[in-house]
C-alpha cells in the first residue's frame, strides 16, 4: 500500500487546516456566485454550464466550483497548457491568459476559459503562488447553426492561447477579433466581462486567505488536504476486490452513418488501493461532431472514480486521484486529434462513464447504479425576434431525465445527466419572457423507468410551442442504445422527439439524433428524457410500491401488469389474489 500520503502529517495546527480547506471552498463559491450575477446568458447564470476553479502554481486542482463535473480536468489541463506555452517567466501580475482551444480544453469551442495568475507579495517580491480559472459556455462562437459539422474549422472561431490582458492591460486587438467572429457580440463580451469578474474574485480572496494565515501556511495546508483525500480514496478503494472488470454498451451512431452503433468498451483493474482503467478499446474518433479530447478521457475515468471512492469529499483536489491511472491512446472519441468535429463533445462521455460503473457493478453493486439516460437532450432554437427584429439564440434545458436504481433504492428521477452534474434547467417563466415560446406542458413520462426490485427514475416530456418562426437543433443519442438494468432489471426508455405540424404529430422523423427544421407559428416539438434502468428482478418489487407508482402516474396499469404482475382493481387497488397468481407463474 502507497504512503505518499503521508508526508506531511502535522505540518500545520489541524485546525487552520480546516479553516483553510473550507476558505478555499468559500473562494471558489464566491467566484461561482458573481460569474452567475453578471453574466448575459440564461445557460450561465441559469442553466450553470460552467466551472471555476483555484490551481496550484503547477496547475493542479486545488478546489472546483461545480458547474460540469466534466471540466474536472479540462480546466486543470488548460492551465499547465498555458503554464508550457508562457512559461513562467513570461507570466506575469496583470495577467489573465485566455483559449477556447477544443483540444486543450477537451470540449467544444464554445468553452473559453480565462486564467489569471496569482502573486503574493513575499521576503523575495512578487512570487507567483497559484492560479484562479473560469471556464463557461458561450452561446454563440461563430461557425455552422444546427447542421452537422465534420470538421474544427466550420464549428467557430478559435482562439489560441493568447493574454487577454497584459500586465493589467486589456488585448483590444483580440476583442475585436471575437466580436467580428460570433452573432451577438454583446452578450458575448457581457460574459467575457463575467468571467473576467470570477477570476479576479478568485484572485482577491485567495489572496485575502494568504494574507490572514501566511502562505506558508496556506500551501502546507493545500498540500496536506490533498494528502487527506488520497488517503480517503484509498482507503475506499482497498474495499473494492481485487480483480480484473470490463464492460461494453453502445452508442446510437455518429449522426451520418445512420444506425451504425459506437462500441464503448472499458476494462477496469483493480490491486490493493490502486485502480487502474483502460479506455483503449473505446471507439476510433468518429466524423460525427460528437468527439471530445483526451482531458473529457480522463475526465469520465476521473469522475467515476470520484463517484466510486470519494464522493462528499470537498473541495474538489487532484489528491483525489493519485491513486488512479488512466490507459487511454489518442484518436478515439474521447481523446480526438485536429481537425476532428468536437461540437457535441459531451455526449458520448456520459456513457464511458456509466459503462465503467457497469463494468464494477458485479465487484461493488452497493456502490454502483443501473444505466442512466445520459444525454442532455438539450435542443437549441434560433429565430429573429419579433419584437425587436433582431437574432436570438437559446438553449432550452437540458431536460432532466431518469438515472439508474441501485441495490437499494429507486433511482431518481427528472434529474438532469452526469456530465452536468449541477446544471439546472432554464425556468419556463424566464424562457416565455425573454424569447417567442410557449412551454405547453412539462411533465413526468409515465413508463419511462427501467422496470426492477428498485425501479429507475423516470425520465421527463416537454412541449414548447413557437410564437414566432424559428429553427429548433437537436442532438440527442440513446434512443435505441437504452439505459440498462442490472441484476434482472428492466432497461428504461431511450431519448426521444417529435414535431408537431399543423396539428398534427411526427414521431417517424428520418434523423431524429441530428434534427434541424423549421417551425412556424403554431408549430411545436416534445422532447422526451429517456429513464433509469432497473435493478433487481421486478417480481420481487413490493407491490404496495407499484400501486403508488400507479396511482402516482409513473407507470400505466398495463404496464403494472405486464412489467410487475401487479394486477390493480377498478378502485386502483392491489388484487391481491390476482397479483399472486400472476407473479406465480413468473408472469410480468
Amino acid at each position: 500500500m502507497s504512503t505518499q500520503f503521508a508526508t506531511e502529517v502535522n505540518a500545520v495546527d489541524p485546525v487552520v487546516v480546516e479553516i483553510i480547506r473550507n476558505g478555499l471552498f468559500a473562494v471558489t463559491e464566491e467566484m461561482k456566485t458573481n460569474l452567475m450575477r453578471t453574466a448575459y446568458n440564461l445557460i450561465i447564470y441559469e442553466a450553470l454550464d460552467f466551472t471555476v476553479g483555484l490551481f496550484t502554481k503547477e496547475g493542479d486542482t486545488v478546489s472546483i466550483g461545480l458547474g460540469l463535473p466534466m471540466f474536472i480536468r479540462g480546466m486543470s489541463e488548460t492551465v499547465k497548457s498555458k503554464i508550457r506555452h508562457f512559461g513562467y517567466d513570461n507570466i506575469h501580475p496583470g495577467d489573465i491568459l485566455v483559449t477556447n482551444d477544443a483540444y486543450t480544453t477537451g470540449s467544444h469551442l464554445n468553452h473559453f476559459t480565462f486564467t489569471m495568475p496569482v502573486f503574493h507579495e513575499g521576503a523575495k517580491g512578487q512570487e507567483l503562488i497559484g492560479f484562479t480559472c473560469c471556464m463557461a459556455h458561450w452561446l454563440d462562437v461563430g461557425g455552422s447553426l444546427g447542421q452537422i459539422t465534420t470538421d474544427i474549422f466550420s464549428e467557430g472561431i478559435q482562439i489560441p492561447i493568447v493574454k487577454y490582458q497584459r500586465a493589467g492591460q486589456v488585448n483590444q486587438d483580440l476583442l475585436d477579433i471575437i466580436a467580428m467572429n460570433v452573432r451577438l457580440p454583446e452578450r458575448a463580451m457581457g460574459d467575457l466581462r463575467a468571467q473576467i469578474t470570477a477570476v479576479t474574485t478568485g484572485e482577491r480572496r485567495f489572496l485575502e486567505l494568504v494574507q490572514r494565515y501566511g502562505n506558508d501556511d496556506v500551501q502546507a495546508s493545500i498540500r496536506q488536504i490533498m494528502d487527506q483525500s488520497e488517503a480517503v480514496a484509498r482507503q475506499n478503494t482497498l474495499s473494492i476486490p481485487d480483480g480484473f472488470y470490463e464492460a461494453e454498451s453502445f452508442m446510437d451512431d455518429d449522426g451520418l452513418e445512420i444506425g451504425k452503433r459506437i462500441p464503448i468498451r472499458v476494462k477496469v483493474t483493480v490491486k490493493g488501493d490502486e485502480m487502474a482503467i483502460d479506455l483503449s478499446d473505446v471507439s476510433k474518433q468518429v466524423k460525427g461532431f460528437y468527439n471530445s479530447g483526451f482531458t473529457t478521457g480522463i475526465a469520465c475515468a476521473q469522475v467515476a472514480y470520484k463517484c466510486l471512492t470519494t464522493p462528499t469529499d470537498y473541495p474538489v483536489n487532484d489528491g483525489s486521484f493519485r491513486s488512479l491511472k488512466v490507459i487511454m491512446p489518442m484518436g478515439t472519441v474521447i481523446s480526438a486529434e485536429r481537425p476532428y468535429p468536437m461540437r457535441v463533445w459531451m455526449t458520448f462521455p456520459m456513457t464511458v462513464i456509466d459503462t465503467i460503473f457497469k463494468a464494477l457493478a458485479l465487484a461493488i453493486p452497493h456502490r454502483t447504479i443501473a444505466g442512466h439516460h445520459a444525454d442532455l437532450v438539450f435542443p437549441n432554437i434560433h429565430g429573429i425576434s419579433p419584437e425587436d427584429g433582431r437574432l436570438f439564440i437559446v438553449g432550452i434545458g437540458p431536460l432532466g431525465g431518469g438515472w439508474g436504481a441501485k441495490s437499494s433504492e429507486d433511482g431518481v428521477s427528472v434529474t438532469v445527466c452526469i456530465n452536468d452534474g449541477d446544471t439546472h434547467n432554464s425556468p419556463t417563466e424566464q424562457l416565455e419572457a425573454k424569447y417567442p415560446v410557449l412551454v405547453e406542458s412539462y411533465k413526468i413520462r409515465e413508463d419511462s423507468a427501467g422496470a426492477g426490485e428498485h425501479r429507475g427514475g423516470l425520465g421527463a416530456e416537454m412541449v414548447v410551442q413557437a410564437l414566432s418562426p424559428f429553427t429548433v437543433t437537436t442532438r440527442i443519442d440513446r434512443m435505441h442504445c437504452k439505459p440498462w438494468g442490472l441484476e434482472g432489471g428492466g432497461e428504461a426508455a431511450g431519448n426521444g422527439i417529435a414535431i408537431r405540424h399543423k396539428g398534427e404529430w411526427k414521431t417517424d422523423l428520418p434523423n431524429a439524433k441530428i434534427f434541424n427544421v423549421r417551425l412556424e407559428r403554431g408549430d411545436a416539438y416534445k422532447m422526451l428524457s429517456g429513464g433509469g434502468g432497473g435493478f433487481g428482478n421486478p417480481l420481487q418489487r413490493d407491490a404496495q410500491k407499484v400501486a403508488h407508482d400507479v396511482r402516482e402516474g409513473y407507470v400505466s396499469p398495463a404496464a403494472a401488469e405486464k412489467l410487475y404482475g401487479v394486477v390493480m382493481d377498478e378502485s386502483g387497488e392491489v388484487n391481491p389474489l390476482q397479483t399472486a397468481a400472476l407473479r406465480a407463474k413468473g408472469l410480468g
